[in-house]
This record gives C-alpha cells, sequence and structure tokens, in this order.
C-alpha cells in the first residue's frame, strides 16, 4: 500500500507538532520554576535585610539543576554544627574497623585546652543535654554518646567523642570530603581557646558539602549514611528549617546555637529532596532567628517543589 505525499507530510506535521507543543511546555515549565526561584530569592534577601542579621544560605537540589546561595563562604562561628563532622568521623572508624559503635566510653568532665594544656570541666547549665552528668564514672557506648551528641546536642558526649577520635582525624575527614569551609580546632567550652579566638567554624558552602555527601551515601559508606540520616532525623531542635515546611515531610538536620548564633543544617526529603544550610549571627533573641530560618526555608521549599 502507498502512502500519498499529501497523506505523508499531513503525518509529518503532526509529529512536528507534537514535538514543538512538548519543547514549549518544557520550557514553559522551566521559565516558571526560574522565575519562581527569583521570586523567592528577591523575598529572602528582602527578609534578610529587614532582619538585621548577618545571614549566609547555601541551597541544591539533589539533581543539581537549582542552586543557590547568599554569602556562601563567609566564616561563621560553627556553634554545635561541628558534631556533624564528629559524627562522620565515628562512623568512618567504624568502617574501617578501628572500633565499633558498641565500645564503651567512661562518661568524666575533664578536658584539656588546646592553648597549654590546662584542665577545664563543662557545666550542665550550659547544656542542652544534662542527663550524662549525673552518670559520670560509668560508661556508654560510643554510638549512646553519638545519638546524645546529634539529637540533643550534648557537649559533653560531643568531647568525650573528640578526645577519642582524634581532632586531626576529623579534619582529614573533612577535609578528603572537600568541606574545607568547616573547621574543627577543639572540643566545646574551652574558655581559653575561645578567649584567644581559637574556635571551631564553618561556611554554609562548606557544611552543605558535608550533607550532600551524607544524602548521597558518600560520607563513610551507603549503609554508614543510612544510619547517620537516621540520627539526624531524630534531632530534637526544630524551630527551624522543619518549621518552615509543610507537615509530613522528613528532615534529616542539625542545629546549632549559641549567643548571638543560631544554625541549621539540613537534608530535606521533599518531593524534589535538597540540601539547605542557614546561619545567622547577630540577632539576641532565638525566637527571631528561628523565625528567620523558618522563612527562609519556607520560601525555597515553594520555589522549588
Amino acid at each position: 500500500m502507498t502512502i500519498s505525499a499529501a497523506a505523508m507530510m499531513q503525518v509529518f506535521s503532526r509529529r512536528v507538532a507534537l514535538l514543538l507543543a512538548v519543547v514549549l511546555t518544557h520550557g514553559t515549565t522551566a521559565f516558571a520554576q526560574k522565575a519562581k526561584i527569583a521570586a523567592a530569592e528577591l523575598a529572602i534577601q528582602r527578609r534578610i535585610a529587614a532582619s538585621g542579621a548577618d545571614v549566609a544560605v547555601y541551597f541544591k537540589t539533589l539533581d543539581g539543576k537549582a542552586v543557590w546561595s547568599v554569602h556562601p563562604d563567609d566564616g561563621f562561628h560553627a556553634a554545635s554544627t561541628m558534631k556533624v563532622p564528629v559524627m562522620i568521623e565515628l562512623f568512618h572508624q567504624a568502617q574501617q574497623g578501628k572500633l565499633k559503635l558498641e565500645d564503651t566510653i567512661v562518661v568524666k568532665n575533664q578536658f584539656h585546652s588546646i592553648v597549654d594544656g590546662s584542665p577545664y570541666q563543662l557545666s550542665s547549665d550550659d547544656d542542652s543535654e544534662s542527663e550524662l552528668y549525673k552518670i559520670e564514672g560509668q560508661s556508654r557506648t560510643v554510638g549512646e554518646l553519638c545519638e546524645r551528641m546529634i539529637t540533643l546536642s550534648s557537649n559533653l558526649a560531643t568531647n568525650l567523642l573528640i578526645e577519642k577520635l582524634g581532632v586531626d582525624n576529623i579534619r582529614a575527614t573533612i577535609h578528603a570530603l572537600g568541606a574545607d569551609g568547616v573547621v574543627v580546632l577543639r572540643g566545646v567550652e574551652d574558655g581559653k581557646a575561645f578567649e584567644r579566638g581559637m574556635n571551631n567554624t564553618t561556611t554554609a558552602r562548606g557544611l552543605a558539602a558535608l550533607f550532600e555527601a551524607i544524602a548521597r551515601g558518600n560520607a563513610v559508606d551507603v549503609v554508614s549514611s543510612r544510619e547517620m540520616i537516621a540520627i539526624l532525623k531524630r534531632q530534637k531542635f526544630n524551630e527551624g528549617i522543619p518549621a518552615g515546611l509543610p507537615a509530613g515531610i522528613d528532615v534529616a538536620h542539625k542545629t546549632g546555637e549559641i549567643k548571638r548564633i543560631h544554625h541549621d543544617a539540613a537534608i530535606v526529603f521533599a518531593k524534589r529532596p535538597y540540601i539547605l544550610v542557614i546561619l545567622v549571627r547577630g540577632l539576641d533573641d532565638t525566637k527571631q532567628s528561628a523565625a528567620l530560618m523558618k522563612d527562609i526555608a519556607h520560601e525555597l521549599y515553594e520555589a522549588t517543589q
């Protein structure tokens, strides 16, 4: 059966029309997406300016198609976000066979300053988790200490783990993951070091690199990354990024808070998953800084989902 030239042209025209429709639809969708992100960027910039705070933001969808940041390489006091690389190094050493998560450490409250080696203690009054202080002299597994360090932000658990793992090892792992914006010098509440400006610091980009490595299963290995995500999902302080998202969306995140410093860094398991890091400096009221992070999280979610 022979198809006429006119019939062939009709079939070809239909195919071209269909192709154009697909291209136009995808182009329109892409344009609309870019417009939404641009509007969100403007709203966030205005919100930051109105807050009076110093703010850094790093946002990246895990499909790699949307990346946006504000002051991503500015340094901030890391506060408790530095506990994330401590967790990564714990799982790294477990994967290497240097220790097991079931290994125990005797709980003690005496550490040594990096300035001169002089001893110092932590105060339960300055710690968001106080139960560990009540069992000094008893043993707890490194896995339990990690859980307390991340979900309850225990300073005492953090210092015990840093002493076990070694700061140099933590720093080497940070470097290996391409997160040199994160600098871990010491444990928590080393007053002499603080007075000399010897602090743990981070950038939004550096912290995002650690969270992306965990999200992609590259921080240590896939199994370890899944375990770390599960711990981060059990975070008890949810006034920042999670508060800006619809209920029911899983968020694996770690907060950090000291005087006039308030951070949140997360893997957001939305329909289109993404990494979001927000660092805030300069606000006395943590309710204000939490509201700022909530608003930024909300704008970026609405623009990209």
